[in-house]
């Protein structure tokens, strides 16, 4: 699931700013909600969708990695500029031509030939969504009266919650059902009815604004910090594919250089008076420096956590796409029973529901083993069980984590604070990806010629131990966060 680019809680300074009320301010409000869902329903259904796109297009495992990481890569990398990119164009103009784009790459996903086909039109889709979503915050807090803006961004989260359980079982329905011979394909070909007409309505109602800023975009820092990132991760999805080579960690070492390089010149681009992606000011507050650390161990374990589940699940199991979306369905009703609690109460205890959401996490992955191991093939409500608690831990956490790390920053660095902290999360997604699919990938050639179920079964439970640490490792630095969240829309 995409974070939003907390910018959303900057002062409302716009020019050209148009508010919409009455009836327009509803359809205005239905078209961001459309975007809004196909952005967080990709983030679910390509997942359940992944064992059928490795057999119809015979990918390799570190192709399908790539399918999933790529996106989320690329989501990452569109956040880092994409709310500046709003604010110097048009809001309205940037929203309208990336919802464009990302039905273009969704048909282009759907039409795909070829694993590296998949792979690139998924890149252009993550970098689509990246420029979109941070749209949609920028159009709420500049179009919409105070009073809309509070049910623009409490309609949001529920937008959320439905597309957390419309992702998995939407996914097994289309896969399953085969519609016109579509198979998996229909998965992306969903996005495009939904994207125009959110594109035809988004024309007549949403109303343009900006802020134009007084510095250049800091477009080298961001291409260093995205580049350096692949390097880091290419190796870690690829080295099995190629015999982890030295070059393979020359490659990752070389992003390491990059990534203190990015670093020195965002200290450059500030001396100058500039604005850089990462003010290397921030990093200077403690507990903004513990949130990062805490949001990529969080969400490194949740990137993996469902491409490894489905795979045991379909390949493991014997499940089918749609049972698949079904047994991951607690999750998502555990998460949607909490997220109002977390955000009710973020104001008075937002650093212990933080903490308590990652134990949760944890203490799920670690009933999981249990079942897994003891069991090649458990049923339904074994892992649903455990599931449902993994779930109550997300709605704790995940809803309010970004506006309690922005309460430990200064107020007029919370817009950047938050974009920066947005992107560390996709990027702590793909990591995940990276790292423990190839864990899981590993053990299951290890273990190749065995008896299916039971390979497919240790496979995931070995996984599963790096899930509680991550968490716990979470929770511990979410100690560290200010106790109440900060005041504004949470991500």
């Amino acid at each position: 699931m995409s974070a939003t680019n907390a910018s959303d809680s900057a002062p409302r300074s716009d020019s050209q700013a148009g508010t919409v009320t009455g009836k327009a301010a509803g359809i205005a409000l239905l078209v961001i909600l459309f975007a809004s869902f196909m952005d967080l329903l990709d983030a679910t259904i390509v997942t359940v969708a992944a064992p059928a796109i490795s057999a119809g297009l015979q990918s390799s495992e570190a192709q399908l990695q790539w399918m999933l990481a790529g996106y989320v890569l690329a989501l990452g990398a569109g956040l880092i500029t994409g709310g500046r990119i709003g604010d110097d164009y048009g809001r309205r103009r940037v929203f309208l031509t990336s919802l464009a784009v990302f039905a273009v790459a969704s048909a282009a996903c759907a039409l795909a030939t070829t694993p590296e086909m998949l792979i690139a039109t998924r890149v252009l889709q993550g970098l689509a969504a990246g420029l979109m979503v941070p749209q949609v915050f920028g159009i709420i807090r500049s179009s919409f009266e105070p009073a809309q803006m509070a049910k623009a961004f409490g309609a949001y989260g529920a937008v959320q919650g439905i597309a957390a359980v419309a992702g998995p079982l939407l996914g097994g329905l289309l896969v399953d059902a085969d519609l016109f011979g579509l198979g998996w394909r229909a998965i992306f070909w969903v996005n495009v009815p939904l994207a125009v007409i959110a594109l035809i309505l988004g024309r007549r109602v949403l109303p343009e604004s900006a802020n134009k800023s007084h510095t250049p975009l800091d477009v080298v820092g961001a291409v260093m910090s995205a580049v350096a990132v692949l390097l880091v991760l290419l190796p870690l999805i690829q080295g099995r594919d190629w015999g982890w080579p030295w070059w393979g960690f020359a490659i990752m070492a070389a992003g390491v250089v990059l990534l203190l390089g990015f670093g020195a010149y965002e200290r450059s681009v500030t001396r100058r008076g500039g604005q850089p992606v990462l003010d290397p000011e921030l990093l200077r507050v403690g507990s903004f420096r513990a949130g990062l650390l805490a949001s990529l161990f969080f969400f490194g374990a949740i990137g993996a956590f469902f491409l490894t589940l489905s795979i045991y699940l379909q390949s493991g199991t014997g499940r089918s796409a749609w049972q698949t979306g079904l047994v991951i369905l607690p999750y998502a009703i555990g998460s949607m029973l909490t997220s109002g609690l977390g955000v009710a109460l973020a104001a008075r205890a937002g650093r212990a529901l933080l903490v308590t959401g990652s134990l949760l996490l944890a203490a799920s992955q670690a009933l999981l083993w249990f079942v897994v191991r003891g069991d090649n093939s458990p049923g339904f409500w074994l892992i649903g069980l455990s599931l449902f608690i993994g779930g109550l831990g997300l709605g704790l956490a995940a809803p309010i984590l970004v506006n309690v790390v922005l309460a430990g920053v200064p107020g007029k660095d919370a817009g950047a604070a938050g974009g920066v902290l947005s992107t560390v999360n996709q990027l702590g997604g793909a990591a995940g990806i990276a790292v423990l699919g190839t864990v899981f990938f590993g053990r299951l050639d290890s273990a190749a010629g065995g008896e299916r179920a039971e390979v497919f079964s240790d496979a995931f439970a070995a996984v599963l131990p790096i899930e509680v640490v991550l968490y716990v490792l979470a929770a511990v630095l979410m100690l560290r966060l200010p106790r109440t969240a900060a005041a504004g829309p949470s991500s």
